[in-house]
């Protein structure tokens, strides 16, 4: 399974590069604090929202420790998605949130 460390995800960010980040955790879940520019789709709508994914794209997957995540990683890719688990999730992230 592909993945990078909370700390490779938060590094990419303050080098201003743009991730697509995907937080599959529940919307009040998702209140107690997101990274900054990320996109809520909790992991239960994953397979109804998908046509808002676009396949020439990567997309980094986070939950809350890397479970959830994980799950919504291996079905995006079963659609030939590109897609990276961040590995901890957001129990493990100490970077700024939204």
């Amino acid at each position: 399974m592909r993945e990078m460390t909370v700390k490779e995800v938060e590094t990419s960010l303050k080098e201003g590069k743009k991730l697509n980040i995907i937080d599959v955790r529940e919307v009040d879940e998702v209140t107690a604090g997101k990274i900054p520019g990320a996109v809520n789709i909790p992991l239960r709508l994953v397979e109804f929202r998908i046509h808002e994914l676009d396949k020439s794209k990567e997309y980094v997957m986070v939950c809350r420790s890397g479970g959830r995540s994980g799950r919504a990683k291996q079905f995006l890719e079963s659609y030939g998605f590109k897609v990276i688990n961040m590995a901890g999730g957001m129990l493990a992230w100490e970077g700024e949130v939204e």
